[in-house]
């Protein structure tokens, strides 16, 4: 029913499955490498321009062209295509299917992993913005390797996390019959990226440095909302178990009402 056919939709569907992941990791790969932002608080007293920030000539649109920002996106795009095969693995009862996304899992999970640990040997080896006790902002060699050390809690996360997803993905790959990699895979992931933004955020460091001026870096103490909004904010928070329990429950409706390709091919047969 597409106007444009259905090759179209289908290059559209390609383009959008690797844009997405790959600009999204470009996003917040500039949160540990730096945009060209400044921030000026004294012009929200300016009633002609109350902006307090300004972006550099190419409105962050720089962070594209950043090698360190595209190998970051070129990670995400891995990690979601392998966790997609996982996915399907496990929700999907149809031997071809399953043979189809185990041949694309040996592709993209050793791709997935080289992509990780160069990018963590990048931000292990990258400058950050750090600010000292008199509130002064400034680069620092090895900042998130000094953040790995000084928290050594976040280490030990790290390599559980990273246990976990390997161990998803060679169970699901040299064990026969074995199709529950995404629990084991899709928690590690979520270890993982914690520590990332632990490692980022925590420890007197900015959560997003400014390549034009070290002190408009931001932080979590100099872009903290005020008491106020932050106490409402955790009032609010309450609700997310029932949130993240309303996803739950829709995805295992969808799951036990989806048919197998043999069960859709008798339903057909019978009508």
């Amino acid at each position: 029913g597409n106007v444009y056919g259905t090759r179209f939709y289908d290059i559209l569907l390609i383009v959008n499955g690797v844009a997405g992941p790959v600009l999204l990791g470009v996003a917040v790969g500039s949160m540990f490498f730096g945009s060209a932002f400044t921030v000026t608080k004294t012009n929200l007293l300016n009633v002609e321009m109350a902006t307090i920030s300004q972006w550099g000539p190419l409105h962050g649109l720089e962070a594209i062209a950043d090698w360190r920002n595209l190998l970051f996106g070129l990670m995400v795009m891995m990690l979601a295509s392998s966790l997609a095969s996982l996915y399907f693995i496990n929700n999907i009862n149809d031997e071809a299917v399953l043979k189809l996304q185990r041949k694309h899992l040996w592709i993209s999970a050793p791709v997935f992993v080289v992509l990780f640990l160069a990018t963590l040997a990048v931000i292990l080896t990258s400058r950050g913005v750090k600010v000292d006790a008199t509130g002064a902002a400034s680069w620092v060699d090895y900042a998130y390797l000094h953040n790995f050390l000084e928290m050594w809690w976040t280490i030990v996360v790290l390599l559980l996390g990273v246990v976990l997803v390997l161990a998803g993905y060679a169970l699901t790959l040299l064990k026969k019959g074995f199709r529950r990699g995404i629990w084991l895979t899709g928690a590690g992931t979520v270890l993982a990226v914690l520590v990332l933004f632990w490692v980022l955020g925590y420890n007197g460091t900015a959560y997003y440095p400014s390549t034009l001026d070290a002190q408009s870096s931001l932080t979590l103490a100099n872009s903290s909302s005020s008491q106020f909004t932050l106490t409402a904010m955790s009032i609010v928070s309450v609700l997310v178990p029932f949130v993240v329990a309303y996803i739950a429950y829709v995805w295992h409706k969808m799951d036990a009402t989806k048919l197998t390709r043999h069960e859709l091919n008798s339903t057909e047969e019978k009508y």
